[in-house]
């Protein structure tokens, strides 16, 4: 006998799962793996044959888990959308994801332009999309904070030291410009840096009292920076991203030499917008070297 028998159930509003199936237009595999990842449990199972049984108001909630699985969306977000039910709430979770998918396509797009770059030998003519310029930065105080990270740990460290220290800037007189990360060395998936997050501040001498209450605990320190000319580019939100950002460093260097400039300083990444507002397609960071 199948899960398709008609059988004596509770209620005569349940249908067997090869009723439900069709009405869902799913299969029934698709309704038992559903069943098993938690997403869509029958309205009774025959504890005598096992058997499944559903109700027609369950229809719209497989067919809703089947089309979000259709977006590739992890089944842990697909259960807080069908949790949250029919609403604006559903519909903010989706757009959620959605924004998600599109910010890491634009950053696999322009990581493969950079990629086919590299392979083809077209290297020069890639790093003629970015356009490189100057500018003279006046000498400032720096409240700061180094870790060594590796790549794949440093998008997130950003994040957090940047926000420290913008903080810690209210005790130091405000924010005076642009914070920006800078590299003592280089960051990949083999090499930790260190990278040096930094936010000017308008007080040095409350930022050097703030860095003594700090001590050690998150490597902070206050220097001031020279004044100094960058050449820099201006990037997308989407081409921050490691390894595709190399790409606009690269650039920068290209242009130097072809400039007859020499580096003065560590290469740095300055953040002038708001990151969580930014959209892939904005512009977020000026990648840049200090020149002499």
């Amino acid at each position: 006998m199948t899960e398709d028998a008609v059988v004596d159930v509770p209620d005569r509003d349940l249908i067997t799962i090869g009723a439900f199936a069709a009405r869902a237009r799913l299969s029934a595999k698709a309704l038992r793996l559903y069943d098993r990842l938690g997403l869509l449990s029958p309205a009774y199972v025959d504890e005598a044959t096992g058997y499944r049984y559903y109700r027609a108001g369950q229809v719209e909630r497989a067919r809703l888990v089947a089309m979000l699985r259709q977006l590739d969306m992890p089944l842990a977000r697909i259960a807080e959308v069908v949790a949250a039910g029919d609403g604006p709430t559903a519909a903010e979770l989706l757009g959620a994801y959605w924004a998600d998918v599109e910010a890491r396509v634009a950053g696999q797009r322009t990581l493969a332009e950079y990629l086919r770059g590299r392979l083809s030998g077209r290297s020069s003519e890639m790093y003629r999309k970015f356009a490189v310029e100057t500018v003279d930065v006046p000498g400032q105080v720096v409240i700061t904070e180094k870790r060594h990270t590796l790549a794949d740990e440093l998008p997130t460290w950003i994040g957090a030291a940047l926000g420290r220290l913008e903080e810690a800037a209210r005790e130091c007189g405000g924010v005076t410009g642009v914070p920006f990360v800078a590299y003592h060395a280089e960051v990949s998936m083999e090499s930790d840096g260190p990278a040096e997050a930094c936010v000017p501040v308008a007080d040095e001498a409350a930022a050097r009292a703030w860095a003594e209450r700090q001590g050690r605990a998150w490597e902070t320190a206050v220097r001031v920076e020279p004044a100094r000319r960058l050449a820099y580019t201006r990037i997308t939100k989407a081409q921050v991203a490691h390894p595709q950002i190399l790409a606009a460093f690269e650039a920068v260097e290209e242009w130097m030499a072809a400039q007859g400039l020499a580096p003065a300083g560590p290469c740095r990444e300055l953040y002038f917008a708001d990151w969580a507002a930014a959209g892939a397609d904005d512009p977020v960071c000026d990648v840049a070297f200090p020149v002499s």
